[in-house]
């Protein structure tokens, strides 16, 4: 006789679970893990960190320049060059970085009660390395803790270890991801990025443009002289695809100075 054995419970079938038909499964997942976590931790207002996982740390990045230098002089060819121009640009690219940890820091000594330890905003990155980094390592110098949203990437993108532990998160959709970048933001820092930094950025500007997020929410760009090369707004103005008006929906700072006047002037105490 066959002998009998029970079946295992749908949600303990890992190989359904990880199947096309259990896509809005994952995604309910990717919503109400994050709510639940973090309501238990008490959490109601956070200031956002975009911006490059390229960008490096001073240190860093002139590590990567002396090898640079030291690989090109012993082989001088176009493929070693081209090398050192890219470490050039890293190094000049990596006082943002140094710009990102002061700005958390100060951020973060600001919003932390001294006595209590209870924070009132609580900075967000994108969990990885660069500015998301630089982000929770401000927060964390300041004794404070931060949230890490990371995505699973192909390239391996692996949380940052500045990160609160009970604060980190690993998401699979991106558009949850960005749906609780939002959801909980009461400021957004943009620092310099590529193509993700300019689809959060926009995104998030587009929602609030469009009144699909009502509430106040002060964008600060950080970086003029990089995001005026990258972006013509002037351009989308002139062209009426933006008014006037939507040129309000952010402000921009070249300082860590700069930006911290405008955020904790806009954001209630």
């Amino acid at each position: 006789m066959k002998e009998r054995r029970r079946p295992d419970k749908a949600y303990k079938n890992s190989a359904f679970l990880n199947s096309k038909d259990a896509r809005p499964l994952r995604i309910q997942a990717e919503y109400f893990e994050p709510f639940y976590r973090f309501e238990k931790l008490d959490i109601r207002a956070t200031i956002v960190f975009f911006g490059s996982a390229r960008i490096k740390s001073p240190e860093e990045a002139q590590q990567q320049y002396e090898k640079a230098e030291n690989l090109y002089y012993k082989h001088v060819n176009d493929k070693n060059k081209n090398m050192l121009q890219i470490s050039e640009r890293t190094v000049q690219m990596a006082h943002y970085y140094q710009d990102a940890v002061e700005l958390s820091q100060k951020l973060t000594e600001w919003t932390l009660n001294p006595k209590t330890k209870k924070q009132k905003y609580y900075i967000c990155s994108g969990g990885g390395p660069g500015i998301m980094e630089a982000a929770n390592k401000g927060a964390g110098l300041a004794g404070g803790r931060s949230i890490g949203l990371n995505i699973s990437l192909p390239m391996e993108q692996y949380p940052n270890p500045f990160i609160t532990d009970e604060l980190s998160f690993e998401f699979h959709y991106f558009f949850m991801r960005k749906y609780w970048f939002v959801y909980y933001a009461k400021a957004i820092v943009v620092f310099p990025g590529g193509f993700g930094t300019l689809d959060e950025m926009m995104e998030t500007l587009t929602l609030i443009q469009t009144k699909k997020v009502n509430k106040k929410m002060p964008i600060v760009i950080y970086g003029r002289k990089y995001w005026e090369e990258v972006l013509n707004l002037d351009a989308l103005q002139k062209w009426g695809m933006i008014s006037q008006q939507d040129t309000d929906l952010f402000n921009y700072a070249d300082t860590v100075d700069e930006a911290f006047e405008i955020l904790s002037m806009k954001l209630p105490r």
